[in-house]
């Protein structure tokens, strides 16, 4: 196994959280500040060495294909019109999109592994990034490319970690841990949305590297309680049969666009840091709301 160069964009869900976002609009394609979260995630991918890119998708697959793919007749209408700026603009997000190709699988909302698994084919025996794009790590180094690192000397699973206050616990996967050096741990137990004591204050982010034998182990995999096959319950199942997964700490600043509240701080916070228009949006709020 040598470098990863693909990676699933499980997106299928019907992004209820959203609505009525949603009804129309792609979760994946609203806003965070002036790009919409699916940029992060292939910005992302690409800083990693990611050359194909496959999406699990249901209806939105229109939507997704028009925003990556060009438009010649916008593109000479901007030129008509002189509109450099905005042709730049345009540009750029073309010249980030160069060297992927895309394919798309059309799956059932039935659970991230359920969709995961519907990508088999393409993955073949190669390891690959699994990434969730309402989730977006701000740092130095990309969360990919971390997680990656652990991938190279280990050739096991690896999930990407973060830490969370108590209170936060009982609304994602968290897990027990074995520290095997800063910030690497050797995972002992994966517990969803823990009722009672946590394992740990470590919850998974939507970052993975997973193996042909993870695909395995979804196709066996049995739906849970609500109809779904989840990816972390798989790995979960691994690890109790003796398999090895890491959880990698990452370094930098998690912030999720899952649900309309954690978007709209994110959202607001990438506003803020925008180039162009974060100093007069600041000032705005202060003006407004300081009063």
């Amino acid at each position: 196994m040598g470098d990863i160069t693909k990676a699933i964009i499980p997106i299928a869900g019907l992004a209820t959280r959203f609505l009525p976002l949603s009804k129309a609009l792609p979760k994946e394609l609203l806003p965070v500040g002036l790009k919409p979260m699916l940029l992060y995630a292939l910005e992302e991918l690409k800083a990693s060495g990611v050359q194909q890119i496959i999406f699990v998708v249901n209806s939105n697959k229109k939507q997704v294909q028009d925003y990556i793919k060009r438009s010649p007749q916008l593109e000479k209408l901007l030129v008509d019109r002189k509109q450099e700026e905005l042709l730049k603009e345009v540009q750029e997000l073309h010249k980030t999109l160069e060297g992927f190709s895309f394919s798309f699988v059309t799956d059932k909302p039935l659970g991230d592994g359920h969709a995961v698994l519907q990508a088999k084919k393409l993955v073949g025996q190669e390891p690959c990034f699994v990434l969730y794009p309402d989730d977006i790590i701000e740092g130095n180094t990309p969360g990919c490319v971390q997680i990656a690192q652990v991938f190279k000397t280990s050739q096991k699973p690896v999930t990407a970690l973060a830490r969370l206050p108590k209170e936060r616990l009982s609304s994602y996967g968290i897990v027990d841990v074995e520290k095997i050096s800063q910030r690497l741990f050797k995972i002992k137990k994966i517990v969803e949305k823990p009722q009672e004591e946590a394992p740990s204050d470590l919850a998974i982010v939507g970052r993975r590297i997973i193996t042909p034998e993870v695909f395995d182990y979804l196709k066996k995999a049995k739906p849970n309680k609500k109809g779904e096959v989840v990816l972390s319950e798989a790995l979960g199942d691994m690890v109790r049969d003796g398999k090895i997964v890491y959880g990698y700490e990452l370094e930098g600043k998690w912030w999720e666009a899952g649900n309309k509240r954690d978007w709209m701080q994110t959202n607001l916070h990438f506003s803020l840091k925008d180039p162009h228009f974060g100093k007069e949006l600041s000032q705005f709020l202060k003006l407004e709301y300081n009063n």
